[in-house]
């Protein structure tokens, strides 16, 4: 049985279809009703709908379960008590192979989410338990890619010159797939999962405007525009845990490049992983058709 966490989250979505066709035991953990219909409609038939700071929820999560893909909660002020909660829940039920999704460069402390995923590292290293982590860049994400579709504007809330890694949720998912397929094979593994490319905004948008065949500019957010329109307030002060997490991230890569390489992701995945132009392509594809 394989128990796969934040199961109609970004990876999930792609990494369930996978798991279903290679016909193993799977069990989604979600927490809205509305995802568990989306599961079952998918062919999911265990499903545990709960929060996974509730110890209850964990225990029924984790029960006779040999593997686990462990997504943490992204903006959850409690997510590093939640990862040490599903650890040792992990390790009492006696899970045999803990697949943690972390973040490139988890070691840049000064990225509130990246501490915590540190932390959570540390902790499954540990613990006892077999791993695997996995490191991915920042997702190429379709949201991104809308106002420069529509607008002609790719819009970002850090520093255009600076650059960055990505990578494709797709290829993330084929490569869970494969560690959860072939656990022993990946036991004890950190890899990074970087597709290739350093690209700073302006990059991004000379990418778009040659898939869209019009003129698209690279723009920068004002950072309290962007936090208001992220936490969907006018007072981030009722947020102050994900507004503290969203400034941090415009403060780093405002100051300092987050860059990787794709070596491990191709020898992954055996092949060459997809290019933001491939990503942006497709995207576009489905966009005007």
């Amino acid at each position: 049985m394989i128990l796969v966490t934040a199961a109609n989250g970004n990876q999930g979505k792609l990494l369930i279809p996978r798991l279903l066709a290679a016909g193993v035991a799977l069990r989604a953990c979600v927490r809205s009703d509305e995802s568990a219909r989306t599961l079952r409609a998918a062919g999911v038939t265990d499903i545990v709908v709960g929060d996974l700071s509730d110890p209850d929820v964990l225990v029924r999560a984790m029960d006779g379960v040999e593997k686990v893909h462990y997504v943490g909660p992204a903006l959850h002020p409690r997510e590093r008590d939640m990862g040490f909660a599903a650890i040792d829940a992990a390790r009492a039920a006696g899970v045999r192979h803990f697949v943690f999704s972390s973040a490139l460069h988890a070691i840049i402390t000064d990225l509130v989410q990246h501490g915590i995923k540190r932390d959570l590292e540390e902790h499954l290293l540990s613990s006892g338990l077999e791993f695997t982590i996995l490191q991915p860049a920042n997702y190429m994400l379709r949201h991104r890619l809308v106002p420069a579709f529509e607008k002609g504007v790719f819009l970002l809330s850090w520093a255009l010159d600076r650059r960055q890694s990505m990578v494709d949720v797709g290829d993330v998912a084929e490569v869970v797939a494969g560690v959860l397929l072939d656990s022993e094979r990946h036991a004890g593994a950190t890899y990074e999962l970087v597709a290739p490319g350093r690209y700073t905004a302006h990059d991004l948008a000379k990418v778009v405007a040659e898939v869209t065949g019009r003129d698209v500019v690279a723009e920068q957010i004002d950072s309290e525009v962007f936090l208001r329109a992220a936490l969907g307030t006018d007072s981030p002060a009722e947020f102050p845990y994900q507004a503290r997490l969203l400034r941090a991230i415009t403060s780093r890569y405002s100051s300092h490049d987050f860059i990787g390489n794709p070596n491990v992701l191709t020898w992954l995945l055996g092949r060459r992983p997809t290019t933001f132009e491939e990503f942006t392509r497709t995207e576009f594809a489905a966009f005007t058709g």
